[in-house]
């Protein structure tokens, strides 16, 4: 089981540990719920340093995303990001991932004139695979890889109060990044360090990238100024309910290699108009003309109990209608929430649905996204 450079800290404060996507990870270190409720009134950290980073680069770096990823590359400018999806040639998903405009940072990959730069932030889990399909993807093309996965450390800062936390370590006004965009410059006394306003909770906030060798000056930096506006560290489990509030899809639960992002709702990130082709295009052009036979939804659940990934989901008449892939107990809402693929029939909001949970059915109904209102 592999480590990240911020281990010995989450050891040090007590957290609660367990293996995910390889990787010795904190879940907690006091409760979930509290956890929660810091990033989404204040302000919380998280260790994220198991994600995988991938730099490309050349004179076809663009077109070359352009043929690997749903979302439209070419209009990124540098300093800009975006979330796209790498579809398979079977019309489901390899990974999920954000696509970061470089083109000017030496430190991380020497410059070269006239060629585009991206740095690719990929799930822990599919670090490998994502490796490898890229390699495959992009024989013919005019481009250099690099895996800087092993010696990059990150760190998402989340919640309202991250800008007042963070702004005395750095001299980039923080409030001037807007939403899914990034600066690079000195932060915590470290050089190279590159601050994007992205993250997965819907609280607004920043994640930090920057070497091994820095990131835990940086952590410990970080927890001492935001002491003053009730930071706390903030384990996975609190990352997966805060996600799942906003309806953020999870990389094996809710979209994976057999789902397509139609049916995940993801046709905001498949430019099918655009020129450049991609694995399964013709596919999606064709689910889009004749509809998909299934959507992923969210719903609320009228009851105590939890829906599960896997849980079935039936029609009010006992037809199997679908399956859970995400549920958890909302502590905003203080309510069972989850997210789920049902029959296309069955998704329209106000749908009255049964979640199968052994020998009881729960109540539900389909709701619109997200659950709460985001904080962005």
């Amino acid at each position: 089981m592999k480590s990240t450079p911020l281990t010995e800290k989450h050891l040090a404060m007590g957290a609660k540990m367990a293996e995910f996507a390889g990787y010795h990870m904190p879940i907690s270190y006091t409760t979930i719920t509290d956890e929660h409720q810091a990033v989404r009134t204040s302000v919380g950290v998280f260790d994220v340093s198991h994600m995988g980073e991938f730099i490309i680069r050349g004179k076809e770096a663009t077109q070359f995303l352009q043929s690997a990823t749903s979302n439209d590359v070419s209009k990124l400018a540098p300093g800009e990001i975006q979330y796209a999806c790498m579809p398979n040639k079977k019309g489901g998903i390899v990974d999920d991932l954000l696509v970061y405009r470089l083109d000017d940072v030496p430190e991380m990959i020497p410059s070269t004139r006239d060629v585009q730069t991206y740095m690719l932030v990929v799930n822990a889990s599919n670090e490998t695979k994502d490796w490898r399909w890229l390699r495959r993807l992009a024989r013919g093309f005019d481009v250099k890889m690099q895996n800087i996965s092993a010696k990059t450390g990150l760190i998402a800062v989340q919640g309202p109060k991250a800008a007042d936390a963070l702004k005395k370590l750095t001299d980039i006004d923080l409030k001037d990044i807007k939403y899914y965009t990034f600066r690079r410059g000195r932060f915590a006394g470290c050089k190279n360090v590159l601050i994007s306003a992205t993250g997965y909770t819907g609280s607004g906030g920043f994640e930090i990238y920057a070497r091994n060798r820095d990131i835990a000056k940086i952590w410990d930096k970080v927890m001492q100024h935001g002491a003053k506006w009730g930071i706390k560290p903030a384990g996975l489990g609190a990352r997966d309910t805060l996600r799942l509030e906003m309806g953020y899809c999870l990389y094996g639960n809710d979209i994976n290699d057999k789902t397509s992002p139609l049916e995940a709702g993801l046709g905001w990130i498949t430019k099918l108009k655009k020129d450049a082709d991609f694995p399964s295009k013709a596919r999606f052009l064709k689910q889009k003309a004749e509809g998909v036979k299934r959507k992923l939804v969210a719903f609320v659940v009228h009851d105590r109990r939890v829906p599960r990934h896997d849980y079935a989901i039936e029609s009010r008449r006992g037809a199997t209608i679908g399956v859970v892939t995400s549920g958890t107990h909302s502590p905003t809402l203080d309510q069972p929430i989850g997210m789920g693929y049902v029959k296309t029939k069955y998704a329209e909001t106000g749908s009255k649905i049964m979640i199968v949970a052994g020998s009881k059915k729960l109540d539900a109904t389909v709701v619109n996204l997200p659950f709460v209102e985001p904080g962005v």
